[in-house]
């Protein structure tokens, strides 16, 4: 499994319809076009983290194909309001603001 964590600022009272959005994108094929196995989101002191899992590493090349897509162009105006670049001298897209993991631990099954 793959994971990529986007880290944004958001206003935690947002959170209730940024959870809206995602339950409603979520709901369709995309997530499954885009190989997401799961979504978590978690918020604190102003800072939005959007945790996604993949079955392959390929999660990214999957979402770059999916962007084009009605429902992701879509969600993506949608939660505009609701959630801003970390730094905005620097985005371009949410490759922009993915966090780097250096360091992982699974247990042995």
């Amino acid at each position: 499994m793959h994971s990529t964590l986007i880290v944004a600022r958001m206003d935690p009272a947002s959170s209730i319809d940024v959870a809206r959005l995602f339950g409603a994108f979520d709901a369709t094929e995309m997530p499954h076009r885009m190989g997401t196995r799961g979504r978590q989101l978690f918020r604190y002191q102003g800072l939005y983290f959007h945790l996604q899992d993949f079955d392959a590493d390929n999660g990214g090349e999957l979402i770059e194909q999916a962007k084009a897509d009605p429902r992701f162009v879509a969600i993506s105006d949608d939660l505009k309001p609701f959630i801003e670049a970390y730094d905005p001298k620097t985005w371009r897209s949410p490759a922009d603001a993915m966090a780097t993991r250096f360091y992982h631990w699974e247990a042995s099954a």
